[in-house]
């Protein structure tokens, strides 16, 4: 791999086309893939996720695909840490790293690095979970903004985790997690970067391929999927991995919350709320290549990216 040859982050929205273009870079290019997804590292979790197919894995392998336990969690640091070695291993083989998802804190963490956060503790977390039990997370939300008004501004009423991952940090060390992000040492990736962006310029078009590909996971048995993980696996709906975008809509019909008709309404609005958020990473994203979803050319486009890439 040349000098000028760059590492490659192919991002974009949920159902925007990354899979197919990266299978198409591989398949022409040689290119490494590696995915760049929260939902994506667990075993089991296939249809929900839009896995790429056993068929599609075969013709193009993706690191970091089916490598943890649902009953797991996977973080940031730990992709980092993965994505580093194999990224290292692609450029020493004369290979294009081709990094390709949605998960864009993900991206953001193995561009900047991490901050050096202190190590969770049980007993804390346990304290904040029962004290979000009895009263609930939007007062924790509410007590976040107290303590760290950025960080609160930043996460949403209903991310649990990263409430809860905030209030611990705060707990533990007495400094907020923004102090942490702002004296964070840097550890970014040391290669150049080619930051694509793979859209649909038509947001009714998006909405559409959102329904559709929704539609096409219960056809082919997303709902019997989270019932193997959910109930005969037995599975917590707390959960990382159950808390994915769709797997949370059908453990709540599950428990009765909601009739079926209502939790495909609730999971495709959910699938858009997330699309609409890695939408607006993507406009503050430096340094971007634009790509239509409908575009043939797309391909070519990127061959002379990389060409002329300096």
């Amino acid at each position: 791999m040349s000098n000028n040859q760059p590492v490659i982050f192919l991002m974009g929205p949920t159902a925007s086309g990354k899979t197919n273009l990266a299978i198409e870079l591989h398949k022409k290019l040689g290119c490494e893939l590696i995915s760049v997804d929260s939902a994506l590292v667990y075993r089991g979790l296939d249809i929900g996720t839009a896995k790429p197919s056993k068929a599609e894995l075969q013709e193009a392998p993706h690191h970091l695909i089916d490598i943890c336990e649902p009953e797991k969690s996977y973080s940031a640091s730990k992709f980092c840490a993965d994505a580093r070695v194999i990224i290292d291993e692609a450029i020493a083989n004369h290979k294009i790293p081709v990094l390709v998802g949605g998960t864009m804190l993900y991206f953001r963490a193995l561009r900047d690095g991490l901050a050096d956060l202190p190590t969770g503790e049980d007993k804390i977390r346990a304290q904040i979970r029962e004290e979000a039990l009895n009263t609930s997370w939007q007062a924790m939300h509410d007590k976040l903004a107290i303590i760290d008004p950025e960080s609160a501004n930043r996460i949403m009423v209903g991310d649990t985790q990263r409430i809860q991952r905030a209030l611990e940090v705060f707990m533990i060390s007495g400094k907020t997690l923004s102090q942490y992000f702002k004296n964070q040492a840097k550890r970014s990736l040391p290669y150049p970067i080619l930051n694509l962006a793979i859209v649909a310029g038509d947001r009714e078009l998006m909405r559409k391929r959102i329904a559709q590909r929704f539609e096409q996971m219960l056809d082919l048995g997303f709902v019997a999927e989270v019932e193997a993980l959910y109930k005969s696996r037995g599975l917590s709906a707390d959960l990382p991995a159950m808390r994915s975008v769709g797997y949370r809509q059908v453990c709540q019909y599950f428990d009765g919350e909601m009739d079926y008709q209502l939790m495909k309404e609730k999971a495709i609005t959910a699938t858009r709320h997330l699309a609409k958020r890695q939408m607006t990473w993507l406009r503050k994203w430096p340094d971007l290549q634009w790509l239509e979803t409908t575009d043939r050319d797309n391909f070519e486009k990127i061959r002379k990216l990389i060409e002329n890439f300096s």
